[in-house]
């Protein structure tokens, strides 16, 4: 197994700049691996190796031996509890390559800060103890870093040490993963056993490991192509950031080009309003430019006068990006209060704000087998497939064609809390527990046991008592037995539309008073 998965180091490429992540289960070794690559990268400097030594002293796990950890866990709070809890994000380069590394916290509360590292990689160093093989929270880590579009994985086997460099320990972990992500659609899984405390196969082979013929985890790394699957519905996309007119002679559009390229004279449509305009000017800081391309920030200028604002997006006019008032959308839902078909959030795509509300859940993700399942409700760290509408239309295209503009969040309108991850999806064809009515069946009864009957059985013998206890109260005070009766129908009655009445005044004054979701420029 392990020979069929290895492969061998190709030809040397020019220097280039990576982005990874390493994500994993709790205690997986994820900080020890990332500190042990900056130390034998020769990036860490002499006063930094004197504190880790003191630190190693004062916070390490391994005696008087250095802790690498402690080279990227720097909150007070990881250094006691020994874990890491928020993305650290470390830069360092060797003659062949440049990295941007972001080590992930492997706990399942902190799961949202491991999808945020992920948001931004291209390759998943994706840790496994040797000891414990493959466990919930590996499963899930893999599922995200799927969804939010990475495509290469490196399956690290560490703490090879603790199971004396077994290769039968190391094929049973290999097996069981590659078999357990195979409908994920990784383009390429590279296991490599390691110990990242010891250094074994990091960074220089290891004599330990004589029956492992690939790559150390470096070299590797240096040579890895991760460029993108071609896509020839990939064009020209920018999200406006700002309105820039300083003056009544210059009117520019200032934003980062998402994706594609653009050219002094290339037509243009502007969604969502579809007006369509020449390209004049690139103007950046520098001077003007005859063309840009993604990742640079730019000031657009137009052959027409069009209303441009913040939020909107100019895109090349064969784009096959479309503007919007419903999408479907894969959902990492991040807090514990539980989502709910009908609930109404602020969803941030790009440089857009709208109000949106959550049509439906189609099916939620079993984190151990990957297959969709009924679902009423989706609690923390959960995974699903949702129907979104908006109260404008918003440009938007699909995650696999522009990572900025098919990605965004959903933010509680009360609170301000960032509550779900999303990804836009193809137009999924409902499945048989799509439809809107197994919806309302599963959210009004759920499943036996569960904690959605539950809540309205608590909710049923509450309104009970409440009318029983009105009952009594008219019918002692009035001394009436049917004025009683008539009160406390009334109340059932009635109070449920009072609440309804209520709730939208109190939305028509978020909404009309509150902070505006899209906020444009003046002209």
């Amino acid at each position: 197994m392990s020979a069929a998965l290895s492969v061998t180091a190709p030809v040397v490429r020019e220097a280039s700049l990576l982005r990874l992540l390493t994500c994993g289960s709790v205690d997986d070794g994820k900080s020890t691996l990332l500190g042990r690559l900056l130390f034998d990268s020769n990036a860490v400097l002499d006063d930094q190796l004197v504190a880790l030594d003191k630190d190693s002293l004062k916070f390490g796990t391994h005696g008087e031996n250095r802790d690498f950890a402690l080279l990227v866990d720097g909150l007070s709070a990881e250094r006691e509890q020994g874990i890491t809890i928020d993305v650290a994000y470390r830069y360092f380069s060797t003659p062949r390559r440049s990295f941007i590394v972001a080590d992930t916290p492997g706990h399942e509360q902190y799961t949202r800060n491991m999808a945020t590292g992920a948001s931004t990689a291209e390759l998943a160093i994706i840790l496994v103890d040797a000891r414990k093989g493959i466990l919930p929270q590996t499963r899930r880590h893999s599922f995200i870093v799927s969804m939010v579009g990475v495509r290469h994985v490196v399956l690290a086997v560490n703490k090879m040490d603790l199971v004396d460099f077994d290769q039968a320990t190391y094929d049973r972990i290999v097996a069981a993963y590659t078999e357990s992500v195979q409908s994920l659609g990784f383009e390429t899984i590279v296991p490599i056993p390691l110990s990242a405390r010891a250094g074994d196969n990091v960074a220089e082979r290891s004599a330990r490991t004589p029956w492992y013929r690939g790559p150390h985890l470096l070299e590797y790394l240096e040579n890895v192509t991760v460029g993108e699957a071609p896509d020839q519905a990939k064009r020209f996309h920018f999200p406006v950031q700002w309105v820039n007119r300083p003056n009544l002679d210059f009117r520019g559009y200032a934003g980062t080009i998402a994706t594609g390229t653009v050219q002094v004279g290339d037509g243009v449509t502007i969604l969502p309003n579809h007006r369509h305009s020449t390209i004049a000017r690139i103007v950046t800081a520098d001077g003007d430019l005859p063309f840009a391309s993604a990742g640079q920030a730019v000031t657009l200028t137009l052959a027409d006068e069009v209303d441009v604002s913040r939020g909107d997006v100019i895109v090349h006019e064969t784009s096959v990006m479309e503007a919007r008032k419903a999408l479907t959308a894969r959902l990492l839902w991040m807090v514990d209060k539980p989502l709910l078909p009908g609930q109404e959030f602020i969803i941030k795509l790009g440089t857009v704000e709208a109000n949106a509300e959550v049509a439906a859940l189609r099916h939620a993700v079993d984190i151990h087998s990957f297959q969709n399942h009924a679902a009423g409700t989706l609690t923390m760290n959960a995974i699903g497939v949702v129907d979104l509408t908006f109260d404008k239309a918003i440009a938007a295209t699909v995650y696999g064609r522009d990572r900025e503009l098919g990605s965004f969040i959903l933010i509680d309108r009360m609170t301000n809390q960032t509550v779900a991850l999303g990804t836009v999806e193809e137009n999924v064809p409902k499945q048989a527990n799509d439809n809107v009515r197994n919806q309302t069946v599963l959210r009004l009864v759920g499943t036996p046991g569960s904690a959605q009957r539950q809540n309205v059985l608590t909710l049923l013998g509450r309104k009970a008592i409440e009318a029983a206890v009105l009952f009594l109260v008219v019918a002692v005070l009035a001394q009436n037995f049917w004025l009683a009766v008539a009160v406390t129908v009334a109340d059932l009655v009635l109070r449920p539309m009072a609440d309804r009445v209520a709730a939208w005044g109190w939305q028509h004054l978020f909404m009309t008073h509150g902070p505006s979701p899209a906020g444009g420029e003046a002209n």
